[in-house]
């Protein structure tokens, strides 16, 4: 395994205990992505209270990916230069505006700005960009891949945990209540934040020393094969990961399933997630990270293919969950670590953040085109054969990418 060539020196790091990092990194990534794996349960809700079209809720959550997805460029700059802790302590408060903001609008247009826009940048600034920002700078590289996959597990659990909890406010609470509550609940993550607070970043100087300029770590990422392919394998998991995840509740309701049905795969593909993950970190130390992506992506469109071949009944529903749950997020840590190992760690926030625009790209069509095609076709069939064929298309995308660190000429001083 090829040893990343930019690292920070241990001298010049100043490092925050392990278990503190592993622990607050974690728990802000249980908060932020649990709230968000259950928006898929107020599809329904909202849209017959309100009596708006799935297009239009679908609109805004796609509308939250791509914020997220284009802010996170800029965030993850901001972050290598500013530290987590500011970004962190902003995201949670945007968060919490946006889940009053989407339970209290009026109208599609306040819909899709408090759940789009305003959700999208908090999420920017509170998900897998920032904390890894973090890990990368204080793990090291031994244990980094590790340390990634421990946090993405954090992340299903909080799909697992969370989404339950969600299910059940809406049936005690009301949808409205319910995100309330929810909005109250993000605001934990600014507390979090403290524990990610690294010595040595403050009035825009990190403690990495900076040899490399914004815009030349962009000029060398974005002429990078292995990079470019990433970065387009990363459009897939999105696609997947996000129609399955806002549109299978609905999808299962309409074929007469119990509302807990889906609440109780939502939280299998979390709870799995948890394994999956944590495994994926582990085997990314031992072996190629390109192959354990391209199995990934294979195997998602092998489960998709059966799943729609089998009777749709609970077991099979349960089943599919599992082992998407088990392939879910697993491709987090190992594309952070691929990235990690080429290009260091003095702007993986920033690159972290151009790969997830691509997958947030591939978020947005997937959660708008589930809705579009739903509304104008009666049914999901050509949206689920789109999560077999990219599928395939991921597998054969990341065989090509190697781990190889960049080779860089030697710093000169005067």
């Amino acid at each position: 395994m090829q040893k990343s060539n930019i690292e920070i020196s241990p001298a010049t790091r100043q490092q925050l205990p392990i278990l503190q990092v592993l622990l607050c990194a974690g728990m802000v990534v249980t908060l932020s992505m649990g709230i968000r794996h259950g928006f898929g349960l107020w599809l329904q809700p909202i849209t017959q209270d309100m009596g708006w079209s799935r297009e239009s809720f679908s609109l805004a959550i796609a509308v939250q990916n791509m914020a997220w997805g284009v802010l996170g460029i800029f965030v993850g700059i901001l972050a290598d230069r500013w530290g987590a802790f500011r970004i962190l302590l902003a995201g949670s408060a945007l968060y919490a505006l946006g889940l009053a903001g989407m339970a209290l609008a009026p109208n599609t247009g306040l819909f899709i700005l408090s759940t789009g826009l305003i959700i999208g940048a908090a999420q920017s600034g509170t998900t897998y960009a920032v904390v890894y920002g973090v890990l990368g700078r204080q793990i090291p590289a031994s244990r980094r891949s590790w340390a990634m996959g421990i946090t993405a597990a954090a992340g299903s659990f909080g799909q697992f945990f969370m989404v339950p909890v969600e299910g059940g406010l809406i049936t005690h609470l009301g949808w409205s209540n319910a995100l309330l509550v929810l909005a109250l609940v993000a605001l934990l993550i600014g507390v979090l934040a403290f524990g990610l607070r690294e010595p040595g970043f403050g009035k825009g100087q990190s403690p990495a020393p900076r040899t490399q300029t914004v815009a030349e770590a962009l000029k060398e990422a974005c002429g990078h094969s292995s990079f470019v392919l990433l970065t387009l394998g990363y459009f897939v998991c999105g696609f997947q990961v996000m129609f399955i995840g806002v549109h299978m509740p609905s999808y299962l309701k309409d074929f007469g399933m119990a509302p807990q049905v889906a609440s109780y795969s939502l939280a299998l593909i979390g709870l799995f997630n948890i394994f999956g993950t944590y495994i994926a970190g582990n085997l990314g130390q031992q072996m190629p990270k390109q192959y354990l992506l391209s199995g990934i992506y294979g195997l998602r469109a092998v489960a998709t293919v059966l799943f729609l071949l089998a009777p749709l009944a609970p077991w099979s529903v349960y089943a599919y969950a599992a082992i998407m749950g088990f392939l879910w997020l697993s491709t987090v840590p190992l594309t952070n670590g691929i990235l990690a190992q080429i290009f260091g760690v003095q702007h993986l926030s920033m690159l972290g953040g151009i790969t997830f625009f691509s997958h947030q790209v591939g978020s947005f069509m997937g959660i708008w085109l589930g809705g579009y095609l739903y509304d104008t076709q009666g049914n999901y069939d050509m949206v689920w054969y789109l999560v077999i064929a990219l599928g395939v298309a991921a597998a054969l995308i990341n065989l090509p990418v190697r781990e190889t660190a960049v080779t860089r000429p030697p710093l000169t001083t005067a």
